[in-house]
C-alpha cells in the first residue's frame, strides 16, 4: 500500500485502496455516479460524519441513503438548522436552544420574542423552501470554548452559553448554513438543495433541558423530504393516523377515560374497555399457564428501604413520585414504581432448593411512576400502569432454555393479534458511561453473552443498541410496526445477575452449597395501557374477533321486534357471544351506519320474518350481507371464527 493512502473496508467485507484525506462523498463518486447523488452521510469507524470529512487512516465505512436511519436523522437534523436560518430571519431577536432530528423528522425550541403559531407554519415553510432553493453549503469550523461562548454571549443567546459552558474544550464545532451559525456536532448534508419538500406540522410548549422550573420555550415540529410525492404519502399517512389516534377511538368506542379530579396520566377503565383489557390479560394468563407460571399479587405500595436495596430509588427517587409518610416517624412508604422488589421478596420467604428452580411468578401489577404534564399522552405515557409482569429465577444451566422461552411467548402473541413485522432490539449498556449502571463488568457481559445467544438460536432479526439497557441488566426489547408502518415498543425480556445480589436470594445446589439465581424479567405487552392503544391505532379500532369488545348487535327493523331481538341477545350471551341489541326509534339503515361506525363485526337484523323462522339476517363489518342463518347455525360460525383466529 502507498505511504499516502487508506484502506477502507465496506459492510460486505471488500477493502479498497484510496488517497490519504479521501471523503465518503469520494468514496460515492468512485462507486457510482447516483450513489454520490444519492448519499446523504457515512458511518466512519462507527461514528456517523458529514460526506465532507476527511479520512486519514484506514477506516471502516458505510454510506448512508435516505432508506437507512442514519441517513433520514442527517438529513431531518440539517432540516432543522434550515429553520432555524427561516426563523432568525423572520423573527429579528429569537433564541434558540436546541434542534435535534427526531424519529420522524425534526423540531426547534425557540425563545421568540414574538408569539409562533400555527397560524404561523405556511409563512416559516415558505422562507425554508426559498433559502434550500439556493443551495446553502453547512460549512463546519472547530471553535475554542472562550470563542464559541463569545461569538453566542455577544449575540445574547443565553441557551447557546448554557450548552457550551458544559462542554469541553476543543470538543465544539460550529455549523454555518447561510447567515446562520449554529453550536452542533453535526453530521449534516452538504448543502440545504437536497431538502425539496418541507410540512411543518406543530406548535407545543417544552420546558428548556426538560425541567419545569425552567423557561417554557416554543418547539416548531416539522418533516422534510427529498421528494415531494414522499411528503405527499408521509401526510395521507398523517390523516390516517387521526382517524386511528387511540385517544379519539378509545372515546368513540367508550374504552377508557381521564378525569382531572382523578389526576393527569391515571387512566379509567369503562365497562367494555375493562371488559376487552380482561380478556387480553385472560388470554395471556392461559399461555402463562402451558409454561409454568404461577400467579402472585403484590401491594400497591412498599417501604422506601426496598427500593433503596433494589437500587430504583437512588436511581429514580428524585423523578419519582415522593415518600409517603404515616403517623410513624420511622416509615416510609413509596407508590410501587416496579413490581421486580416485591418478588424478590416472595423468593426470600423460604429456603429454595436447585429442585425448584426454575421458579415463575407472574402478576399483572400496577405500578406508579412520575412523568412530567406535557410528557403524558393518552395510555401511551400515563402516571399509573399495570404490567403484564413475571419474573423467573433460574439455574444458570436453565437461563438459554428460559430465555427462550419466554421468546416464544412473546411470538404467539405478535402472531395471535397480527403484529408481523417487528426487530428484536439487543439493549446493551453504553461501554462509555458505565457509571450509569449498577453491578460488575462480569455479570453485565454474561448477561449480555446470553440474551445475543437465545437471539441469535431462535433466529431473530435483531439490531444492537448501546446504551439502552435498564440500568440493572440488558433487555431483548421488540420493536413492532404497526398497520402505519410507526414504530413501537411492545414486549421486553431482560437478564438481571444483580438484583439476585442486592437481595442476597440463594438457593442450596446438588453439593448442599448456597448458589446464587440469575432473574428473568420480561412483559410481554409492556404494559395494559400502552399495548392497548398500539392495538387501537394498529386495528383501527377493529379487533380480532376473540377480543373485540361487542362482537354482535342485534337490529330489529322496528319496535315490534325488540322482544324476538332481545331473545336472540339471550340465546348469544348464553352461547358466549358478547352480544347487545339495538333498540333506538331509528330507522334501520341509520342503525347499520352508526354500528359500522362502531366497528362492530356483526350485525343481525331481525324483522317478522326472521321472527316467524327463528332467524336472523347477517351483516359482516367490511363484507356486508352474508345471507340468513338459524340462531344456532350463526352462534357455531362465529364460534368457528374466533377458534380460528387464536389458533391460527
Amino acid at each position: 500500500m502507498s505511504q499516502n493512502s487508506v484502506k477502507i473496508t465496506f459492510p460486505d467485507g471488500n477493502v479498497r485502496e484510496y488517497p490519504q484525506g479521501v471523503t465518503p462523498l469520494q468514496i460515492a463518486e468512485s462507486i457510482s455516479q447516483r450513489l454520490a447523488q444519492e448519499v446523504l452521510s457515512a458511518t466512519v469507524d462507527g461514528k456517523v460524519t458529514d460526506l465532507a470529512m476527511p479520512i486519514e487512516r484506514d477506516a471502516s465505512v458505510k454510506l448512508h441513503k435516505w432508506e437507512d436511519p442514519e441517513g433520514r436523522a442527517t438529513f431531518w437534523h440539517t432540516s432543522s438548522h434550515l429553520l432555524a436560518e427561516a426563523l432568525e430571519s423572520l423573527y429579528p431577536g429569537i433564541k434558540f436552544g436546541i434542534g435535534p432530528s427526531i424519529e420522524s423528522g425534526f423540531y426547534y425550541d425557540v425563545d421568540s420574542p414574538v408569539p409562533i403559531t400555527e397560524a404561523d407554519l405556511p409563512k416559516i415553510e415558505k422562507k425554508m423552501e426559498e433559502l434550500a432553493r439556493t443551495k446553502e453549503p453547512l460549512v463546519r469550523r472547530e471553535v475554542s470554548k472562550a470563542e464559541a461562548m463569545r461569538i453566542f454571549s455577544e449575540k445574547g443567546d443565553q441557551y447557546k452559553t448554557e450548552l457550551i459552558g458544559d462542554l469541553q474544550d476543543g470538543t465544539i464545532t460550529f455549523y454555518t448554513n447561510g447567515c446562520f451559525t449554529d453550536l452542533c456536532r453535526g453530521p449534516h448534508l452538504p448543502n440545504t438543495g437536497l431538502i425539496k419538500a418541507i410540512k411543518l406540522t406543530s406548535v407545543a410548549g417544552a420546558y428548556w433541558r426538560g425541567n419545569e422550573k425552567n423557561k417554557m420555550l416554543t418547539r416548531i415540529y416539522g418533516v422534510a423530504f427529498p421528494k415531494k410525492s414522499m411528503l405527499d404519502e408521509h401526510l395521507a399517512m398523517l390523516e390516517e393516523a387521526k382517524k386511528r389516534d387511540h385517544r379519539k377511538l378509545g372515546k368513540e368506542l367508550e374504552l377508557f377515560m381521564f378525569s382531572p379530579r382523578v389526576g393527569q396520566g391515571l387512566p379509567m377503565w369503562l365497562p367494555k374497555g375493562a371488559a376487552l383489557r380482561e380478556r387480553l390479560q385472560n388470554f395471556l394468563q392461559s399461555v402463562q399457564k402451558k409454561y409454568g407460571y404461577e400467579q402472585v399479587i403484590t401491594p400497591h405500595i412498599g417501604m422506601k428501604d426496598l427500593y433503596v436495596t433494589s437500587g430504583h430509588y437512588a436511581k429514580y427517587g428524585k423523578d419519582s413520585f415522593q415518600p409517603i409518610r404515616t403517623p410513624d416517624e420511622n416509615e416510609e412508604f413509596l407508590l410501587k414504581p416496579m413490581n421486580c422488589p416485591h418478588h424478590c421478596e416472595i423468593y426470600r420467604h423460604k429456603p429454595r432448593s436447585y429442585r425448584d428452580l426454575p421458579l415463575r411468578f407472574a402478576e399483572f401489577g400496577t405500578v406508579y411512576r412520575y412523568e412530567q404534564s406535557g410528557e403524558l399522552h393518552g395510555l401511551t405515557r400515563v402516571r399509573g400502569f399495570t404490567q403484564d409482569d413475571a419474573h423467573l429465577f433460574v439455574r444458570p444451566d436453565q437461563l438459554l432454555e428460559e430465555f427462550e422461552k419466554v421468546i416464544d411467548i412473546v411470538l404467539y402473541i405478535f402472531k395471535t393479534l397480527k403484529f408481523e413485522d417487528f426487530i428484536a432490539q439487543v439493549s446493551l449498556r453504553d461501554p462509555a458511561n458505565k457509571e450509569k449502571y449498577i453491578g460488575s463488568d462480569e455479570n453485565w457481559e454474561k448477561a449480555e453473552r446470553a440474551i445475543i445467544e437465545a437471539a441469535e438460536h431462535k433466529g431473530l432479526k435483531t439490531v444492537v443498541e448501546l446504551g439502552e439497557a435498564a440500568f440493572y441488566g440488558p433487555k431483548l426489547d421488540f420493536m413492532v410496526k404497526d398497520a402505519l408502518g410507526r414504530k413501537w415498543q411492545l414486549g421486553t425480556i431482560q437478564v438481571d445477575y444483580n438484583l439476585p445480589e442486592r437481595f442476597d436470594l440463594t438457593y442450596t445446589g446438588a453439593d448442599d452449597q448456597p448458589h446464587r439465581p440469575i432473574m428473568i424479567h420480561r412483559a410481554p405487552f409492556g404494559s395494559m395501557e400502552r399495548f392497548v392503544a398500539v392495538l387501537l391505532e394498529h386495528t383501527g379500532g377493529k379487533f380480532p374477533l376473540w377480543l373485540t369488545p361487542q362482537q354482535v348487535v342485534v337490529l330489529p327493523i322496528s319496535e315490534k321486534f325488540n322482544d324476538y331481538a332481545q331473545s336472540v341477545s339471550k340465546f348469544l350471551n348464553n352461547s358466549d357471544i358478547r352480544a347487545e341489541v339495538d333498540c333506538r326509534n331509528e330507522k334501520i339503515g341509520r342503525k347499520i351506519r352508526d354500528n359500522e361506525l362502531k366497528r362492530v363485526p356483526f350485525l343481525l337484523i331481525v324483522g317478522e320474518k326472521e321472527e316467524a323462522e327463528g332467524t336472523v339476517s347477517v351483516r359482516m363489518q367490511g363484507e356486508g350481507d352474508k345471507g340468513t342463518m338459524k340462531r344456532e347455525e350463526f352462534a357455531a360460525y362465529l364460534a368457528d371464527l374466533v377458534k380460528k383466529e387464536v389458533e391460527a
